[in-house]
């Protein structure tokens, strides 16, 4: 018999699912790191929390354990939600049967197709003022971005300033899970630490890239076009207000080429995001 513990509201649980819920706890995700302040650091900063399982089919049935059981920890799964699953270079989606303390049974029910080309993107925020991270966050999950680090500039607010209003920078990643579950991504983009311009600019990638709203730069589409595809990309979005010329010239030393998203001036949202959609479909389709 599955045995129930009660909690304080009074409903009954599953014994295996409460202790899921304590394990899950100790499974450590990147927003254990938001809260950290110092020297960013990129590496071990990437998407996470891929299913990978050989033998996926259509009304098959899937066990998972070991790695692929603390992938699907990090989806805070629930009993009958559908995940998507990695199997032989196609995705699959497949909604939990069983979920126990050390092992999950998955029911396949649909093939989404296959993997596809995959570059490994970050994106460099300066921090918004309002909602505006938030907004970021969501779209740019969805359009595929891999990481997300907010940083300081000259004309940007601080952490401290944002959460003074209302503290909700350590809902950031939460707010990338929910968005990885909605467009049904296999991974979870990591939201890192907010860090300062000069370690945004230590970013390593292949190809780097800056948005600014200068007159004569080359377009982001030129750009990745001229792009060899090796390496991951990564994208300095600026503030309200762009960036200053100094720290234009800092990016531009520290190997990051200015591109334009055209003759409009975008607000900081909508230009982090244009930019990924323009990557999504240059670089990945």
């Amino acid at each position: 018999m599955v045995k129930k513990v009660f909690t304080s509201f009074g409903s009954a649980v599953d014994f295996s699912i409460a202790s899921h819920q304590i394990l899950r706890a100790d499974f450590k995700t990147p927003d254990s790191r938001l809260e950290t302040r110092g020297n960013y650091s990129s590496e071990g900063l990437m998407s996470f929390g891929r299913i990978i399982l050989n033998g996926a089919r259509v009304g098959g049935e899937l066990a998972l354990q070991n790695d692929a059981f603390r992938a699907l920890l990090s989806w805070d799964p629930r009993m009958k939600e559908a995940v998507t699953v990695v199997s032989n270079d196609a995705l699959f989606r497949a909604r939990i049967e069983s979920l126990g303390e050390y092992s999950a049974r998955l029911k396949v029910f649909e093939e989404i197709g296959p993997v596809g080309r995959e570059v490994e993107i970050t994106l460099l925020q300066a921090l918004p003022e309002k909602e505006r991270m938030e907004i970021i966050i969501q779209k740019t999950t969805e359009l595929g971005v891999s990481t997300i680090v907010p940083f300081k500039s000259e004309k940007s607010i601080s952490i401290d300033e944002r959460d003074s209003v209302q503290k909700k920078s350590h809902r950031w990643q939460a707010v990338a899970l929910k968005a990885a579950k909605q467009s049904r991504r296999p991974d979870i983009p990591s939201v890192g630490p907010f860090c300062s311009f000069e370690d945004a600019l230590r970013t390593d990638a292949g190809l780097k890239i800056m948005l600014w709203e200068k007159g004569g730069l080359p377009s982001l589409k030129t750009v990745l076009r001229g792009y060899n595809g090796l390496g991951p990309v990564a994208v300095l979005s600026g503030p309200e207000g762009g960036f200053t010329d100094e720290e234009a010239e800092a990016a531009r030393k520290a190997g990051f080429v200015p591109v334009s998203l055209g003759n409009r001036i975008l607000r900081t949202e909508t230009s982090a995001i244009a930019a990924m959609g323009i990557i999504a479909y240059e670089v990945t389709l």
